[in-house]
Order: structure tokens, then sequence, then C-alpha cells
């Protein structure tokens, strides 16, 4: 199984094949395992509504770095569109990534979510061991999966980069792949 990998980095077309199939089979492999992680959050906290993110953008946020920013969303309207949009998110990146559907987009969403679990769970304890955390290692992964092209491996964006509208519309290969 040969596939060929064609992506952007820094703004420069990169296409590598990868002719190894332990290689391709590897993405797809770290796809539905992040995917399944990110669908099982998000599901966890639908099966156990009503999912309360307080006690992080206005508890353990309020003290970080990332506190100012946070802590907007920790009471109010946007308290309500927090904990509505964090178990829909993980739930929608999970299928996107366990199915390969926008796979890119998903992983952006993924590595914004993790950036922030990185930032705020490291300053408020989790960084006594050290930087290197599974927040981190995660953050790592959603980068690898974007752009490795990992949907381009069965998965749809395979399928959705071959229609003419994706063709036509060049600018949407930034969210599949």
């Amino acid at each position: 199984m040969v596939t060929n990998i064609q992506t952007q980095l820094l703004g420069r077309d990169v296409s590598f094949p990868v002719e190894e199939s332990r290689f391709a089979y590897w993405l797809v492999v770290l796809r539905l395992i992040v995917g399944w992680w990110f669908l099982h959050a998000g599901l966890d906290k639908f099966l156990a509504w009503p999912f309360d993110a307080s006690w992080f953008v206005g508890g353990a946020a309020a003290q970080t770095s990332l506190g100012p920013v946070v802590t907007l969303f920790s009471d109010g309207i946007l308290l309500s569109f927090t904990n509505i949009m964090v178990p829909l998110g993980q739930t929608l990146i999970g299928l996107g990534l366990i199915v390969g559907a926008l796979t890119r987009l998903a992983a952006f969403f993924g590595a914004f979510l993790m950036t922030f679990f990185y930032f705020i769970n490291g300053e408020t304890g989790g960084w006594a061991h050290g930087v290197i955390t599974g927040d981190l290692l995660g953050l790592l992964i959603f980068a690898m999966i974007a752009t490795l092209g990992a949907g381009r491996v069965l998965g749809v964006d395979a399928c959705l980069a071959k229609t003419s509208f994706v063709r036509d519309h060049p600018r949407l290969r930034y969210l599949i792949g």
C-alpha cells in the first residue's frame, strides 16, 4: 500500500510517499486511539449530565497565566456555553478522528483544548515532576495527526480530497487530511 501524503508545512507544499504499510497503519491506530480518548471523554460528560466546568474555568484556572482569559467563562452565559461546548467538542473531535473526517480541523480543536489543559493543570501542580505531562503529549499527538495527513489513510478525508468540490476550493485542504 502506497499513500502519497500531500500537505503544507510553513506555507510550503510538502509531499512524501508512505511506502511502508506499517507507518500508514500506525497513523490509523494513532488516530483511532486519540479519537476514542476524546469520544469517551465527551460521552462521559454527557452521560453524567449536567456537566459543570466552573471548577476548572473559575477555580483551577484563576491563578494561572491563562486565568485572565479563562475566568471570563466562569459564570453567566459564557459558563453555560462552556458547559455545552466542552463535551460536544470532545465528542465531535473524537468522532472526526475515528472516521477520519475533517481530521485537521478536529486535530486543531483537540490541540486547542489540550493547550488549555496543559497550562492550567500544569500551573496548578501538574508540573511538580516536570513539564512533560500527558496533556503535552496529547497536544503533540494532535499536531502529528494534523501534519501527517492521518485522515487520508483509511479515512473519509481520502474520499473528500478526491471530490471536485475540494479541488474547486483548495482552501478546504486545510480542514481535511
